[in-house]
């Protein structure tokens, strides 16, 4: 009966992290196709508006770290309903922004507040499952990142162009509030109730997991990766509306269409990585990062729409393997008390791509009027991360041996 309880428990929790991450993609894909009112009501140009992208980055990048050493010395549940609520409040006050610089002001303070979620989120996973099903599990989780970004323009669009992109954002973050309550009435604390089976262990230095190469070569290979992922996040809609011509009803539909293939690809990455390439993850980060930039080029040289989102949805198929190879690994090697701090400090080299990328093609664009030199850098970054993955070890000894 425990067991059933337990499972019960386990799946509840799991399911309602798979919401929650979907909510904050929501959240933050929303600013992105509100990019154009923005701009126009504030008359911004493309640079303004990278660096009104980035900002909500680098608070982002600053908090993964933090929310995973939080998530470790205190466990998931109390860091995944803070930052739900965090993020949904600034959600809200993006709608009061008066001028540029308040709207940078409350995109990082909104970076911060989410930042902490995806290392506790999995952290929560090592809380719910056997060490032998976390891969898997996590990966499982982060399609939801794509889930969320499929939908958001089907929810966003229809809710800028009907109320307005202020009514629109205060509308999804009263949405975010509601859901952490929700979560906090329908998940136990974990790490105290011993669903999962981590068990107490001595609380490892974060300048331990800092000496493992392992993990900074993932920090590196996650951020050349990110790089293509938050630039086309962030710039896709407005390239769409200005260089190709459709209007944001179009876009709105179109837009959804690659994140059904990261969507796929991220869910079963978790699987193919400890099924295939199991000792030999550098060969499938290796090979979905180079044909990521092989398909990014031939993306931005299409002469169709139709071309360019199938091309784009190649894309982001491959690239959605390498976020799972890089979240899944750290869980597979590190100790159950470092996988909050391990997973944060991987997330910390793709969230500061978060923070590069847009504002880099932001004055790409802004001084060269094109999008081809932005979408080159891209491509550039992928190239970054072959050669970066091809210097793994994975059949290394564990990176956090237990302690005697």
């Amino acid at each position: 009966m425990a067991e059933l309880s337990n499972r019960k428990t386990g799946i509840v929790a799991f399911v309602l992290l798979y919401l929650a991450y979907c909510i904050s993609y929501i959240d933050r894909a929303a600013i992105s196709l509100a990019l154009a009112q923005i701009g126009k009501d504030f008359n911004l140009q493309a640079a303004d508006l990278g660096i009104v992208i980035s900002a909500f980055f680098l608070g982002y990048a600053a908090m993964q770290v933090p929310g995973g050493w939080l998530s470790d010395r205190f466990g998931s549940k109390y860091v995944v309903i803070a930052t739900i609520v965090m993020w949904s409040l600034f959600t809200s006050f993006t709608s009061l922004a008066w001028s540029l610089t308040s709207l940078i002001a409350i995109r990082f303070i909104f970076g911060i507040a989410e930042g902490g979620f995806p290392p506790a989120s999995i952290r929560a996973i090592a809380e719910l499952f056997r060490k032998d099903s976390r891969p898997k599990m996590s990966a499982l989780l982060l399609s939801s990142n794509y889930a969320g970004s499929m939908v958001a323009p089907l929810i966003m669009a229809p809710l800028i162009l009907w109320l307005g992109w202020r009514h629109a954002f205060n509308t999804i973050g009263i949405a975010g509030v509601l859901f952490a309550v929700i979560y906090f009435v329908s998940v136990p604390h974990l790490a105290r109730i011993g669903v999962g089976p981590v068990t107490a262990k001595p609380r490892a230095p974060m300048r331990e997991l800092m000496k493992n190469p392992l993990l900074w070569q993932l920090m590196v290979v996650w951020f050349g990766l990110s790089c293509v992922n938050k630039g086309l996040d962030s710039w896709m809609p407005l390239y769409l509306l200005q260089q190709r011509g459709l209007d944001l009803k179009t876009v709105g539909v179109v837009a959804p269409i690659p994140f059904v293939m990261a969507t796929f690809a991220t869910a079963i990455g978790g699987w193919v990585m400890t099924t295939f390439f199991a000792e030999r993850e550098k060969y499938l980060l290796i090979g979905s990062s180079a044909l990521t930039g092989i398909f990014l080029y031939a993306m931005y040289k299409a002469e169709t729409i139709t071309m360019l989102i199938i091309y784009q949805s190649v894309v982001y198929f491959f690239k959605s393997f390498v976020l799972a190879s890089v979240v899944a690994l750290p869980t597979k090697l590190l100790r159950d008390d470092q996988i909050g701090s391990g997973v944060g400090m991987v997330n910390l080299g793709g969230q500061s791509a978060g923070f590069v990328a847009p504002a880099i093609m932001g004055f790409i664009v802004t001084g060269t009027g094109s999008f081809d030199a932005a979408f080159g850098f891209l491509v550039a970054m992928t190239a970054m991360s072959v050669v970066v993955a091809a210097t793994i070890n994975t059949a290394q000894p564990k990176l956090a041996p237990k302690p005697a």
